[in-house]
């Protein structure tokens, strides 16, 4: 359900904001959904539809991008822009513009390696600076470190429990019985695109069962949870950059 100042809307109500098939898709499972989506004016509802088709490019972005997966102890990034941090994060460096620095991560996607979470903390850097443009980027988030979930105070996430996902959010693969010979494929995050489509560092684009059947490779022998897609799911906090 969809609320704009209280009143309840539906698509058919909203179609002089939309313009593109995604975003017409988006409001639909908004308004399909138990949830109640509420908003004080349409701008702001258009603001949420522009960032989460914005996620979208950002993910089809990353996943073309030819940067590579691994552990956070083998991480690697373009020392031009980024300085390594021991624990496998990416910082910022001094007098490098945000914007440039994360630009650069698929531009040139062969200098860089990290695991499925920071994949996803970079799709949402991306889409805020595909959604608010460089200027506002660059004051926003002048301190930038990809590591984990570790998000700036100005990208906050917020989580949820349901399984009625909208295009854009994050949702979640489990994996109980990983191997622990390959403990990084206990989980996979990833950007939910479509209609049983999925985005996630490590694995690409692919459908539900196909991520299931990739995970249940990993399993330790003799292994009965099989892998699974969990009632979870994560969203950024927008106000701040729509306030911007």
């Amino acid at each position: 359900m969809i609320k704009i100042n209280q009143q309840t809307v539906h698509v058919g109500d909203l179609s002089d904001i939309l313009t593109t098939k995604e975003q017409k898709d988006i409001l639909t499972k908004m308004d399909k959904s138990k949830e109640i989506f509420q908003y004080q004016s349409i701008r702001q509802l258009e603001f949420v539809l522009l960032f989460r088709t914005k996620t979208l490019k950002a993910a089809r972005d990353l996943n073309n991008s030819k940067v590579q997966f691994t552990t956070f102890e083998y991480a690697f990034c373009n020392k031009k822009y980024w300085t390594r941090l021991n624990n496998g994060g990416f910082l910022l460096k001094p007098n490098v513009r945000p914007t440039e620095a994360i630009l650069d991560v698929i531009k040139n996607g062969k200098l860089y390696a990290f695991d499925c979470s920071t994949g996803i903390a970079i799709v949402l850097y991306l889409a805020a600076l595909y959604t608010i443009g460089r200027r506002k980027f660059d004051i926003l988030f002048n301190g930038l470190l990809l590591l984990d979930w570790q998000f700036d105070n100005d990208l906050r996430l917020t989580q949820k429990y349901g399984d009625d996902f909208i295009p854009g959010d994050i949702v979640h693969f489990n994996n109980p019985d990983v191997n622990p010979n390959e403990s990084h494929w206990r989980a996979e995050n990833v950007i939910f695109m479509a209609d049983d489509q999925y985005y996630g560092h490590g694995v690409g684009i692919k459908k539900a069962d196909t991520i299931i059947t990739f995970l249940n490779k990993k399993r330790k022998p003799n292994a009965r949870i099989p892998a699974y897609l969990m009632n979870l799911i994560t969203r950024p906090v927008l106000s701040n950059i729509y306030q911007t």
